[in-house]
């Protein structure tokens, strides 16, 4: 089968997962149009309709459907193939798409990835924000991270972080005069800084455990984010209590510019860890990565 024609039908794959031409355009590097157009040519060429197109939107047909189910997989084994030739090379190379929480990628993964980009000027990392559990598959990515090691039988995950621990905390400036809360649901009488979740559009609800009692409390305030450390910057500048990992907010607790509370609610979380495509052979550059992200539990003094 002739290049153009392969190109041609991996575009057909991202179209039909991300079901937008914009979407696919945007991460096969094409215009919108032209990629309209590729896939009008492949309907040609196959003789069947493959997707149907409305104003909004486009959803594969049942023929579409099975050519996904059918070229995707075959797809995905001569990518890992072309990347597995790099280990030929003296060098790793290759490229890594990892989508990830914004907190993780700045506390577990930049600090150890930082090194490893300056030693293998021939790897790329891409980082993507998300606070959803991607799926990596359909959306093209090499691997994500997820807190805890649950994860589909056909994925592997590896821990990158110890436990994570979440805390509570407003600005003296907030709190001047107002009673601190006891208990959890002390924080209902509070504003309190939001977080919206990706997958459902609904807020976050805060989480709390203590003597294996575990509560759980919707919070109201003016402010909702998407992005943790703009939600400890609305704690900062007095806009109530912020809900954020307790790493975040200890530099800012030792300087008096937070207060904490309900310090013995405060619950933990298992660490991040890194999941990926249960495969028999990885691609070097994405190897590499795991092994610099591996997390190993420190030992305790003899």
């Amino acid at each position: 089968m002739a290049k153009e024609n392969l190109n041609d039908l991996q575009a057909f794959v991202v179209v039909a997962r991300e079901r937008s031409f914009t979407k696919a355009a945007a991460q096969l590097g094409l215009s919108r149009s032209g990629l309209s157009h590729a896939m009008l040519a492949l309907e040609a060429r196959l003789g069947v309709r493959l997707l149907t197109r409305t104003t909004r939107s486009v959803s594969p047909t049942d023929a579409g459907t099975r050519l996904l189910a059918t070229i995707a997989p075959h797809l995905q084994e001569i990518e890992a193939g072309l990347g597995a030739l790099s280990a030929m090379r003296d060098k790793p190379a290759g490229a890594v798409r990892i989508s990830a929480h914004d907190h993780a990628i700045v506390t577990a993964l930049w600090p150890r990835l930082l090194p490893l980009l300056k030693e293998y000027p021939d790897v790329e990392i891409e980082f993507s924000v998300d606070y959803a559990l991607t799926d990596i598959a359909a959306q093209r990515f090499d691997a994500g991270v997820r807190i805890g090691d649950r994860v589909d039988k056909d994925m592997v995950a590896v821990r990158i972080a110890p436990d994570l621990r979440m805390a509570v905390a407003a600005s003296p400036e907030y709190l001047a005069g107002k009673p601190l809360p006891t208990a959890p649901h002390d924080l209902t009488g509070h504003r309190c800084v939001n977080l919206r979740l990706p997958t459902h559009g609904g807020l976050y609800v805060w989480d709390f455990e203590k003597d294996g009692q575990s509560v759980n409390v919707r919070v109201q305030g003016q402010t909702v984010f998407n992005n943790t450390f703009l939600m400890l910057q609305a704690a900062l500048d007095g806009m109530g209590f912020a809900y954020v990992p307790l790493d975040l907010v200890r530099p800012h607790i030792a300087a008096g510019k937070l207060v904490p509370v309900l310090e013995d609610w405060w619950p933990s979380f298992p660490g991040y860890h890194l999941y990926y495509a249960n495969r028999r052979q990885l691609a070097p550059a994405l190897a590499l990565v795991i092994n610099a992200l591996r997390y190993c539990e420190p030992r305790g003094n003899a």
